[in-house]
């Protein structure tokens, strides 16, 4: 930093030498051979610095070395930055007039003609800085010490990036702070740089990260840049270069464009373009370097490029209007900012006039109205010239004329004109509104309203946060940017054959993170040539079957060319299976029992069917359980039977969806575990029937070593054995899904492999050891006399169970993929259903049917009483 400071003083006394005298103060001089720059401004209890390129060259005279130099003259006027010029004056004005921001005070203005150069703009800058009286001449006149320092406390502009990283970089050096409404270069964030600079503008980081994702979104892989020769170009460029290389697309050629460029550079630029074979190009420069690059593309007849416009030039009238550029620029995408109507601006515009008395004080009136009316208009002089133009009037009238400055449809910069001022009356206002004692300063001071300091105005405009009546809220970032939020606008001819400006989409860099940012309407954007399908921009087809990419040598990855494969077979993995081509391997599709089959739907349905029956018997018996016919049957196990009847119908549900670890381990134990639960309760029922026959016949005690404990061991043993052998099962080798790939399916079946065939052999072979048992028991006392013998229901039940099962071996064995564990769920529910038809279904019959029947007398009448 101290040599920046020496560097810019070395720099100020050559253009304002101070020289210290006896007995007076500092005396500041001006060089004589300095000539002051065109001013426009206003008085006011603050006075604020403007800086805006109102022409957009910059002719330099030639040096003799023996003269004094000539002044700069500026050429080619620019109405749309004057636009910009009347912005900053009417929010001023405005401010001034309603005084509810700032009662009784005032605003000011001093602004400068930036020529749309560097130079011009740190002349300008330095005009600003020379006090209060910069634009007469003061040679010998003794100024105040900090006359030196500058009389405006902060700056509006510059419009360039170029023009303002060197305005930033002097200013930055006195903590003058600097609002640019229109600079974008993403280096102007960096507050080591540029410590006091701010901008209305969002960044180019936010910009050129919003062109990538457009670029992503249409799959276009093969983009060219063109771009201008100063720091929003190269910046600009190089940023969207990285960018979209990181998804993966390529650039075809990055071409700069001259400041003043030849015929022969220009068209170099062209014939480079012919020779990509690109179809998208990025232009990334400011309208007066893209007016100068499409006048080439007109003349050399280049058609057929979807263009993507910067913010620059994506609204910009220079180009619009000319109907040359129509049948090239028609169909351009490109990001601008948001825009907006500012009631009472246009009338303010057009009331200009050099008529007016106020019309001297302006030295940007003449060339304006001159340009705007092609005339020459001559009011020092006293008279009118012709000078090879039809004189003015005077009085002509801006609302005949049609053009950039009159046109405030799409006030874009205009509005970051409008908010940087207000930002700045909003820092004013908070500084005057300090309470002593409670200030941001050393010892909580508050600042001198009556000599207001440029670093203690930017301490207050960084923390500027309000609401515009817009209701947009403007507050700067730590980097002194705002939120960026663009329009997305395409071009479009109008039937008239005017260009409009189309919103297609937007993108809002504040969305949230998970939100998307980018948002297009792709059915109203209409590209080059006024087609609707979206242009194809790749350096490479897709190479046709039987072929292969080639990368080409000293190409990009994007680029590549289709080589014929050679004749060589080679296998698929066992995952894989060959397309229909037979030129590559895909991977197969993947089978099993799903929840969205309909086979899996139809059984899922079947077993909660079952198990809702069950639920139901459940029921029915609960609410007759003082009737005979359920006191006769042994309740408490009736209960306990359909408890694990309805784990039997639930156990499907385990055999349906993907195989996992858990659920491969979960089907087969629990059904195990349920049958066995279930069978048991019916082997107790059984024992029950035999020994209450046998207690009948004299001197027989059998009856005292079956009661309800005798019962609950059976049960609880029988099962505990099954338990056991699960638990061995799952600890030694576990079931566990299993991909069956057979190399001549198209298919990966997803099975459960049952870890030990031995153990899973156990387990299906003491459900059967058990269900043989019942239905043994069961076959010998179905002759017993009774009017209802249970044993007889038991034994049809026990056959259907084991007949579902004999056959279900072989069919489990034979069923190829998922239909194995198709064919498991069916054993399930079958034999679960055999048994709650045939046990519950009669008793059900006639507790709901003939409830006649359920008396103790019609109970008792054959079967002796038994309780328990």
């Amino acid at each position: 930093m101290s040599a920046r400071l020496v560097f810019f003083w070395l720099f100020w006394s050559v253009i304002f030498p101070c020289n210290t005298l006896q007995s007076q103060g500092t005396q500041c001089q001006k060089n004589p051979s300095a000539m002051s720059l065109p001013v426009l401004q206003k008085k006011g209890d603050i006075i604020l610095g403007g800086l805006f390129s109102l022409h957009d060259m910059v002719v330099e005279p030639r040096l003799n070395f023996s003269s004094p130099s000539p002044p700069t003259k500026c050429t080619r006027f620019n109405f749309r930055t004057f636009r910009w010029m009347q912005t900053m004056i009417f929010a001023i004005e405005e401010i001034n007039r309603v005084g509810a921001l700032l009662p009784n005070f005032t605003l000011g203005y001093k602004i400068y003609d930036s020529c749309s150069t560097p130079h011009q703009a740190l002349k300008a800058a330095m005009e600003l800085m020379g006090g209060e009286e910069s634009g007469s001449e003061f040679e010998g006149e003794t100024l105040s010490p900090d006359a030196c320092h500058g009389a405006v406390p902060v700056v509006i502009g510059d419009g360039g990036s170029t023009q303002s990283l060197v305005v930033a970089r002097f200013l930055g050096v006195f903590q003058v702070p600097q609002v640019s409404y229109f600079s974008s270069c993403a280096c102007l964030s960096d507050k080591k740089e540029f410590p006091s600079f701010l901008r209305t503008m969002p960044s180019d980081f936010f910009q050129v990260g919003a062109l990538a994702q457009l670029v992503k979104h249409f799959g276009w892989i093969w983009v060219g840049i063109v771009a201008g020769d100063d720091a929003y170009g190269r910046g600009g460029a190089k940023i969207f270069a990285d960018e979209i290389n990181k998804l993966g697309a390529c650039v075809a050629f990055n071409e700069i464009i001259p400041k003043n460029p030849s015929q022969t550079e220009i068209s170099s630029i062209v014939a480079s373009i012919r020779s990509s074979g690109v179809h998208v190009i990025l232009v990334f420069a400011v309208e007066q370097d893209v007016a100068a690059f499409f006048d080439e593309v007109v003349r050399s007849g280049l058609t057929g490029m979807q263009w993507l416009a910067s913010e620059a030039w994506s609204t910009a009238s220079v180009l619009s209007n000319p109907r040359k550029y129509h049948h090239i620029l028609q169909g351009t995408l490109g990001f601008a900012i948001r825009g907006i109507n500012i009631p009472g601006f246009q009338d303010f515009l057009l009331r200009l006039n050099p008529s007016s008395p106020d019309a001297s004080k302006n030295p940007f009136l003449v060339p304006f109205w001159e340009e705007v009316f092609q005339c020459s208009l001559d009011i020092h002089a006293g008279g009118w010239k012709a000078d090879g133009k039809p004189p003015c009037t005077g009085t002509e009238e801006l609302k005949s004329i049609q053009n950039t400055y009159t046109n405030v449809a799409q006030l874009r910069i205009s509005y970051n004109v409008y908010k940087a001022v207000y930002a700045i009356a909003h820092a004013l206002k908070a500084m005057r509104s300090c309470v002593k004692g409670d200030g941001p300063f050393p010892q909580r001071s508050c600042p001198d309203v009556e000599n207001v300091q440029p670093w203690q105005l930017l301490h207050f405009l960084k923390q500027v946060q309000f609401r515009n009546p817009f209701a947009d809220e403007v507050k700067f970032d730590e980097n002194g940017d705002v939120a960026a939020m663009y329009d997305l606008v395409n071009w479009q001819l109008k039937p008239n054959g005017e260009m409009d400006f189309i919103t297609v989409g937007k993108f809002d860099e504040t969305t949230h993170a998970t939100g998307k940012k980018l948002q297009i309407q792709e059915q109203d954007i209409l590209w080059n040539g006024n087609q609707t399908k979206v242009p194809l921009s790749v350096c490479s087809s897709i190479c046709p079957p039987g072929t292969r990419k080639a990368i080409r040598p000293n190409f990009p990855v994007c680029c590549h060319d289709c080589v014929a494969y050679t004749i060589e077979c080679v296998s698929c993995l066992p995952e894989f299976w060959s397309n229909a081509e037979r030129t590559a391997c895909v991977p197969k599709q993947v089978e099993f029992l799903s929840f969205s089959d309909t086979m899996g739907i139809t059984l899922m349905a079947i077993s909660l069917t079952g198990s809702l029956s069950t639920s139901l018997v459940v029921l029915v018996f609960f609410l007759n359980r003082n009737t005979p016919i359920v006191k006769a049957n042994n309740s408490h196990l009736s209960f306990l039977l359909l408890f694990s009847l309805t784990l039997c119908f639930l156990c499907p549900l385990t055999f349906i969806g993907q195989p996992s670890k858990w659920s491969c381990m979960l089907r087969h134990t629990a059904f195990g575990i349920s049958s066995v639960l279930c069978i048991s309760c019916i082997l107790g029922k059984t024992i029950v029937v035999l020994v209450a026959f046998k207690a009948t016949l004299p001197g027989s005690n059998i009856i005292k070593w079956f009661g309800k404990a005798q019962q609950k061991t059976i049960i609880t043993f029988s099962t505990l054995v099954q338990v056991v052998i699960c638990a061995v099962w799952l600890v030694v080798a576990p079931p566990r899904p299993h991909r069956l790939m057979p190399r001549e399916s198209a298919v990966v079946i997803l099975l459960c492999d049952e870890g030990s065939l031995v153990a899973f052999a156990c387990v299906l072979g003491y459900i059967g050891f058990l269900a043989c048992s019942c239905l043994l028991l069961a076959f010998l006392a179905r002759k017993l006399p009774d009017n209802f013998n249970e044993a007889k229901l038991i034994t049809f039940s026990m056959l259907i169970f084991c007949t579902v099962w004999l056959t279900f071996i072989p069919a489990y064995i034979s069923s190829p993929g998922k239909y194995a564990t198709v064919t498991e769920v069916f054993a399930i529910l079958a034999s679960s259903y055999g048994l709650l038809g045939c046990i519950f279904a009669p008793k059900c019959y006639i507790i709901l049917l003939r409830p006649q029947k359920n008396t103790r007398q019609q109970i008792m009448l054959k079967i002796p009483t038994i309780r328990f």
